[in-house]
């Protein structure tokens, strides 16, 4: 059975028989909901206001690469649905493809496919084979469907138990350097705190080390015009200590990106502070900016924490 929620920019379909579950949103722009000195967005930003978005001009399609998911992060409510395996190429392709045509979007300026509802991405090589193939499609002339940009997204949680991680990253940033225009693929590293026993209660020992994530990194190839992303999901608690962030990262491969915990069920049960106040994200921001990091604040809006579109949501895996 297949289950369509709406949300205040999109849909969220939830697929019990395949136990799959992927969304279509907008996007409210970056003039909107982050501030990036870098990029030039350098305002404050105290609330996001709701407002209408066009699709068209940034269709964002967020798909699960397994169903469930077999990390234990103590902030998502995805292992509450358990694991029960890979999305095979076939499913991720209607995923991608089924969130596209449900959005009505034909023609539009940019395309990102998230890989980041439910699941860890690196255990599933065929995350690399689907993001390969809609480029293929799109750039089919015959093809009835056309994007000017397309950009896909990992966002990985660097698991101890993938004995292929560092196969899987490569092979991700090479085919990203093939398919991916002047951006690349996009490779987002789930941090949120440099304090070593912080994050080991937060992805319940089964994400790598600090230590091991920067030396991956740095065995990386240098990304194109994108830089990898260091995401921090923080509390007024956080740890984001510029000398730390020095020692593990390289500020010419690597942003760092903050955002707040979101309001899932499994983060609410465990207590965590939803930060709403951006002072709490400028105390963590201005010393790394100082120090010539490149930072980007992602301040979500209060509709799309309710309609549950942010990382750690599953429908799904609620029963709902």
């Amino acid at each position: 059975m297949r289950q369509i929620t709406d949300t205040h920019t999109g849909e969220i379909i939830s697929d019990t028989d395949l136990t799959l579950e992927y969304l279509f949103v907008g996007d409210y722009g970056k003039e909107n909901n982050i501030k990036a000195d870098f990029l030039g967005y350098d305002k404050r930003i105290e609330k996001v206001e709701h407002k209408p978005v066009d699709i068209r001009e940034k269709l964002v399609v967020t798909v699960s690469s397994q169903k469930g998911c077999p990390m234990h992060c103590n902030f998502c409510d995805c292992p509450k649905l358990g694991f029960k395996g890979n999305a095979s190429l076939p499913e991720l392709m209607m995923e991608i493809t089924s969130g596209i045509a449900l959005s009505g979007i034909r023609h539009g300026e940019r395309l990102n496919v998230h890989y980041a509802r439910m699941g860890e991405p690196t255990f599933n090589q065929n995350v690399i084979a689907s993001a390969k193939q809609i480029a293929h499609m799109l750039a089919d002339p015959d093809s009835d469907i056309h994007f000017n940009t397309y950009h896909p997204v990992i966002s990985t949680m660097m698991p101890k138990a993938n004995n292929n991680l560092k196969e899987f990253l490569h092979k991700w940033v090479k085919t990203g350097f093939e398919y991916g225009g002047e951006d690349g693929f996009g490779l987002q590293f789930s941090i949120n705190t440099l304090n070593e026993e912080q994050r080991n209660e937060m992805f319940r020992g089964c994400s790598l080390s600090l230590t091991e994530i920067g030396g991956i990194i740095d065995w990386l190839p240098m990304p194109k015009k994108r830089k990898y992303t260091l995401n921090f999901a923080v509390t007024s608690k956080s740890n984001l200590d510029v000398d730390l962030m020095n020692k593990y990262f390289d500020k010419e491969k690597c942003i760092v990106k903050i955002t707040p915990i979101h309001e899932t069920v499994e983060a609410v049960d465990e207590g965590y502070e939803i930060v709403t106040d951006f002072d709490v994200y400028e105390k963590f921001e201005q010393p790394l900016v100082k120090d010539g990091w490149d930072v980007i604040v992602f301040v979500p809006s209060k509709e799309e924490d309710a309609d549950r579109i942010t990382c750690g949501n599953s429908l799904i895996a609620l029963g709902n």
